[in-house]
């Protein structure tokens, strides 16, 4: 985190999804964010949405999807999107649209060896980003893709993430980061 002041973060509070690597909190917290971790997840649509609410305003949301996409194939490709959908939806709309300032979703993709289907869940977190930062765009919500590659250290992966939660992210919406050579 070199490259990044330690203040950056000072203030934001930013909600993990899915099983944030220990990189990422500690490059969340050693920047100044208030770190919130999300509990229900899909199943619990309602116990997620009343999460948000309470604790809401929220400057980002990380959602790590390789948990939910295991080990791929089918089942792993429509774990994985449902999750994304779903904490990214009860998320912006319970503690982002409708509050002041913006909200920023920094959705985390499986690696491209993460098991069969791994393009493909990548390619509909894609379009998920693509299809929510149109959408919540009048309501200030950013919406980016991070892709690793097949060497993508979990560094890396902390240090663009805290990046896109800062002011400087603002500008990056509906896109899809490549992070090292995919295969």
């Amino acid at each position: 985190m070199a490259v990044l002041r330690r203040d950056l973060l000072a203030g934001r509070r930013v909600a993990l999804a899915g099983e944030a690597g220990e990189a990422l909190r500690e490059a969340l917290v050693t920047l100044g964010a208030q770190i919130e971790v999300l509990g229900a997840l899909p199943g619990d649509e309602d116990l997620l949405g009343e999460w948000a609410r309470s604790h809401g305003p929220l400057d980002a949301l990380v959602y790590c999807a390789s948990s939910a996409f295991g080990q791929g194939g089918a089942a792993g490709l429509q774990t994985g999107l449902e999750e994304a959908w779903v904490a990214t939806r009860e998320v912006a709309t319970g503690a982002m649209i409708g509050v002041e300032g913006t909200g920023k979703l920094v959705l985390v993709a499986p690696g491209p060896q993460a098991g069969p289907l791994a393009e493909a869940s990548r390619a509909g977190l894609e379009s998920l980003v693509r299809t929510v930062s149109v959408e919540w765009a009048r309501y200030g919500v950013t919406a980016v893709l991070i892709a690793p590659g097949a060497r993508t250290s979990e560094e890396e992966i902390a240090g663009l993430s805290c990046f896109l939660c800062s002011e400087a992210g603002d500008y990056l919406s509906g896109c899809r980061l490549e992070l090292g050579a995919v295969a």
